[in-house]
């Protein structure tokens, strides 16, 4: 996974990186079915060691319709992370456009 390329955004040292990859084996473009997933990446370059107690995504597809998904921790983990070290995941999201925002 080249993290070179993918989104990111630092904030009070914590730095989010997600990598979108488009599915095309998965969708279903005469149905409407557009399958993305995503690889999210979570540094701590803070002082202070952090635990992810809960996430909040809002997809948009590119009609403009958003989903706003909550839950506690990602993948079902609240990683707890010490200065300088880093959690990955995996996830992924339908669509019913071909492209949107996260």
């Amino acid at each position: 996974m080249d993290w070179n390329t993918a989104y990111t955004k630092t904030t009070k040292g914590i730095t989010i990186s997600v990598i979108p990859a488009y599915l095309f084996r998965r969708s279903e473009p005469e149905n409407g079915l557009f399958i993305w997933s995503y690889s999210v990446r979570i540094q701590n370059g803070s002082n202070a060691a952090i635990t992810l107690r809960q996430r909040s995504w809002q997809i948009t597809d590119a009609n403009g319709h958003t989903e706003t998904v909550r839950g506690e921790g990602v993948v079902g983990e609240q990683p707890k992370l010490q200065p300088g070290e880093k959690f990955e995941y995996t996830s992924g999201t339908p669509l019913s456009t071909p492209s949107g925002i996260m």
